[in-house]
């Protein structure tokens, strides 16, 4: 038997990516359930030849790529990023391994419906390098985050976190792995309960209604 098409009424969302496309298959997995209230509309990606395009195209999602080398400035790729992804018309942007920063342009746009995960418990361990920040301070829990996207780095108001401990024998790669699993799953929670229930954002709050499935 073959997927079963997302309801029409089903939220519409964009996908960035930058690389394998793990955390986007997981998304499409979902969105196959029309209960999730996802209709993935299209992946961008900021680089050619990445797996990740080839799962969307897979799936019969439309793609596209912008590159930064081919605009005149990096503000001209976040203004050409805004009017590409608007042109999908979604009500959500997820950033999924999306290895660029997005700009005024784009938050003026998108500002408030952009969602990021990153591999911490914010706002511990900002960057690049947050697991092995992490093991190298010693914490005994980390975890990850997901937030939605402002002008800063990691900074934007918390929308969900998940714990991961850190065990005695971890390395970067295994900590950072276990990381990705309770990551993966948190986004795929987290972006099906906005697109079904919405929420709103009180200064650093994000607020959602009740989840209607537990009710």
């Amino acid at each position: 038997m073959g997927a079963v098409p997302p309801l029409p009424d089903a939220t519409p969302v964009v996908v960035l990516v930058s690389g394998s496309g793990t955390n986007l298959q997981a998304l499409i997995d979902a969105s196959d359930d029309p209960a999730y209230g996802v209709r993935i509309v299209a992946v961008g990606a900021d680089r050619d030849g990445i797996p990740a395009l080839d799962r969307a195209e897979r799936a019969g999602i439309e793609t596209f790529v912008l590159r930064v080398a081919d605009h005149p400035s990096r503000a001209a790729w976040d203004a050409a990023l805004a009017e590409r992804v608007a042109a999908a018309s979604p009500e959500l942007v997820v950033l999924a391994g999306f290895m660029k920063l997005t700009g005024a342009a784009f938050l003026a746009r998108f500002g408030g419906r952009t969602l990021n995960s990153h591999p911490a418990l914010s706002p511990s361990f900002p960057g690049m390098n947050a697991p092995r920040d992490a093991l190298a301070h010693g914490v005994k829990i980390t975890g990850a985050t997901l937030f939605v996207v402002d002008e800063g780095v990691d900074t934007g108001p918390i929308v969900a976190q998940v714990a991961v401990p850190v065990l005695d024998d971890d390395t970067v790669d295994s900590l950072h792995d276990r990381i990705k699993s309770s990551e993966r799953g948190m986004l795929v929670e987290w972006v099906g309960r906005l697109a079904r229930d919405g929420h709103s954002i009180d200064g650093r709050r994000v607020v959602t209604p009740p989840n209607r499935r537990n009710l």
